[in-house]
């Protein structure tokens, strides 16, 4: 049985927490910032959790983490 691959796109926007939990980060923080309030941008670099039913899909593109 030969090595399974990581999904190099997944690997970059994902990261699991010691706990097993998956975290991303937020988008909408790339351009056409000034429209968007302080308040709003700066929720945005706050990391998230991903939603429990798209956990297990994600978790099967990282193998290895």
């Amino acid at each position: 049985m030969p090595k399974m691959k990581t999904h190099r796109g997944a690997a970059k926007r994902f990261k699991i927490t010691g706990t097993g939990k998956v975290k991303r980060y937020k988008g909408y923080k790339s351009h056409l910032l000034t429209g968007k309030p302080a308040k709003r941008t700066r929720n945005l670099r706050q990391a998230a959790i991903v939603a429990k039913p798209d956990e297990r899909n994600i978790k099967t593109l990282l193998p290895y983490s």
